[in-house]
């Protein structure tokens, strides 16, 4: 999974309220919803090159139950805005 600006921008559109930086805050505050997990990971997947569609992720058998796939979202998430390493 990875996201792209595309995906970036697809996640914005579909979760509707808000930025993405509010997005971030919910997670850091532990403020998310199960709605923005699911679009994250959907955008994740679509980055990836893997299509899936919302309601087949939301039937999907995740291992380890919704706490993992939140870790999942905030880490794709945190890795998107992390600034690469300078030599």
């Amino acid at each position: 999974m990875k996201l792209t600006l595309g995906t970036l921008a697809e996640l914005e559109a579909t979760l509707g309220d808000g930025s993405l930086v509010e997005l971030v805050q919910r997670f850091e505050g532990g403020a998310f919803s199960v709605r923005d997990v699911l679009a994250l990971l959907a955008a994740g997947l679509r980055g990836g090159g893997h299509e899936m569609s919302s309601a087949e992720l939301a039937a999907a058998d995740i291992e380890g139950g919704p706490m993992a796939a939140a870790r999942a979202a905030a880490e794709l998430l945190a890795r998107a805005f992390v600034l690469p390493e300078t030599a």
